[in-house]
């Protein structure tokens, strides 16, 4: 998958995630070399990902302490970032349309 973009995940270390930098790269390496081409093969690698509306998934990262929604389009192998944030900030989120 073309992930856009890391820079996402890098600003959110940097704003005091740090202890989220380990996850947040093992996610990206895997992500960037999968060729996922539908919700089933995702679920296979991360099991406890959750495929909601509008070809949205949420990765659980740190055993479920940070939440990483991104918006896939199988058909062209692309992904994007379109939040990163703690458990109590997805909460006051919709995930199915950011």
């Amino acid at each position: 998958m073309r992930v856009f973009s890391r820079k996402a995940l890098r600003e959110f270390i940097e704003a005091g995630h740090a202890g989220a930098e380990m996850a947040l790269d093992n996610w990206f390496h895997i992500a960037k070399k999968a060729k996922w081409q539908n919700p089933q093969q995702i679920k296979q690698i991360y099991p406890n990902a959750s495929i909601i509306a509008n070809n949205r998934v949420v990765f659980n990262i740190k055993g479920n302490q940070y939440r990483l929604v991104c918006a896939i389009r199988y058909e062209i192998g692309f992904m994007f970032i379109r939040f990163i944030g703690t458990h109590a900030e997805y909460d006051k989120i919709n995930a199915e349309e950011i």
